[in-house]
C-alpha cells in the first residue's frame, strides 16, 4: 500500500480523485478471502463525510472476507474514451485502500443508503424512500474508512 505510483506524471491531485469518487458510478471492491484469495466485487457506492459507503444483503463472500480481515480496496474508473489512433485510453482512475465495516448505527445506516439514492436515483428520491423503509432490515450499508487514496489519469 506505501509504494509510490510508478508513472507519476499521470498522478493527479487529491482533490479531483475525491471528484473521480464522487461522480463514478461504480467502482470495484477488492476484499481478501478467507484463503486468501482476492476477491473483487462491483459495486455502487457514494463518498460522503470523508468516508464511502455501500450497501448489500446481510450475508455472502464479502461479508465472510471483510469479517475475518476488514482490509480493502476499491478502483474506480470514470472518464473513459478510447484512443484507437494513439493505442491508448483517456481515463481517470482512484484507487482508494482502507478498512470497512458494517455499519451499526441506524442513523449513519441511513445517511449512507439515503446518500447512495441521492446520487444513483435523484429523480426519484420518494419512491426510493420507501424502498429504504420496506427493506432497511434487510440490507447491510458498509462504511470504508479511507486510509490511502491516489488517482491518475491519461489525457488526450
Amino acid at each position: 500500500m506505501d509504494k509510490e505510483m510508478r508513472r507519476k506524471e499521470k498522478a493527479i491531485s487529491q482533490e479531483e480523485a475525491l471528484e473521480a469518487l464522487e461522480k463514478a458510478e461504480y467502482g470495484v471492491l477488492s476484499t481478501i478471502s478467507t484463503d486468501n484469495t482476492p476477491y473483487g466485487t462491483p459495486m455502487n457506492f457514494v463518498y460522503v463525510d470523508g468516508a464511502i459507503y455501500f450497501h448489500c444483503a446481510k450475508e455472502g463472500h464479502r461479508l465472510e472476507n471483510l469479517a475475518a480481515n476488514s482490509s480493502a480496496c476499491l478502483n474506480v474508473v470514470d472518464s473513459v474514451k478510447l484512443m484507437p489512433e494513439k493505442f491508448n485510453t483517456q481515463y481517470r482512475s482512484v484507487t482508494v485502500f482502507g478498512n470497512v465495516r458494517v455499519v451499526e448505527d441506524k442513523d449513519e445506516k441511513r445517511k449512507g443508503i439515503t446518500a447512495i439514492l441521492k446520487k444513483l436515483s435523484p429523480d426519484h428520491l420518494e419512491a426510493g424512500e420507501e424502498y429504504i423503509n420496506s427493506a432497511f432490515d434487510k440490507m447491510h450499508v458498509l462504511r470504508m474508512d479511507i486510509e490511502k487514496i491516489s488517482g491518475k489519469a491519461t489525457r488526450g
